[in-house]
């Protein structure tokens, strides 16, 4: 027998499997570095467009390579 985990996150408290999608195309508004995600709850969307910001890990990594281009 088989077992498969589903994709996504678990979210215990609420019930819910947690998925996203993205473009992953990085974003800048003046303030923060960040990607938009649709996130599903069990594949509903719960939530459109939603700003996940970049780690300061990832932005200084970019910002390093940027500076070397």
């Amino acid at each position: 027998m088989s077992t498969s985990t589903p994709e996504g996150n678990l979210i215990r408290e609420i019930g819910v499997i947690e998925t996203t999608q993205s473009d992953n195309i990085l974003r800048w508004d003046g303030e923060e570095l960040y990607v938009e995600q649709d996130i599903y709850h069990n594949g509903q969307l719960v939530h459109r467009k939603y700003k996940r910001r970049v780690t300061r890990s990832v932005a200084q990594a970019l910002a390093t390579l940027l500076h070397q281009h």
